[in-house]
């Protein structure tokens, strides 16, 4: 593959967006996209925020990252994620051309890079991406697993007070 990251340090950042995501009340997912060895642009879901369905992660840093480069392909790069990326999100890394992507934990209800589909490795389409899986695992999946148990604790309770 040729990128020798530490993985780890850069899927930190990634949670470290993650973690802004969760702040503004946001499912908690984070992403980082690495050029050269450094990080080029960052991003975090802002979907209910925004009242934005395109506003993932993802799609956030991969606007950034084609701002920071001035061309839309990020052939050089390397895109850590949190969770997963769904159906728009793996299409969007396969749009980009981005060779290398490190993902954190599964996405077994929307995962597009091997759970539910593989848009990373369809035959007929021009780019392929490798990817990388299970890098700071349980850090990310805890980080999820207790947003949602705590939403699901605040609207017992919203329903409760009704």
């Amino acid at each position: 593959m040729g990128f020798d990251y530490d993985h780890e340090k850069f899927m930190r950042m990634a949670i470290k967006q993650a973690d802004k995501a969760a702040s503004i009340g946001e499912v908690p997912i984070g992403c980082v996209i690495v050029r050269e060895g450094k990080v080029i642009a960052r991003g975090y879901n802002r979907r209910k925020n925004d009242r934005n369905t395109l506003s993932h992660a993802e799609i956030s840093a991969i606007n950034k990252a084609c701002k920071k480069t001035g061309d839309w392909r990020l052939e050089d790069c390397v895109l850590y994620v949190t969770l997963e990326p769904c159906q728009m999100c793996a299409g969007a890394i396969v749009q980009a051309r981005i060779p290398l992507v490190v993902i954190g934990c599964k996405n077994e209800k929307a995962g597009c890079a091997g759970s539910i589909l593989d848009l990373f490795n369809v035959d007929k389409f021009n780019h392929k991406v490798d990817k990388i899986e299970g890098v700071l695992e349980e850090e990310c999946s805890t980080m999820l697993t207790e947003f949602f148990k705590g939403l699901r604790q605040r609207l017992k309770i919203e329903k409760e007070n009704q």
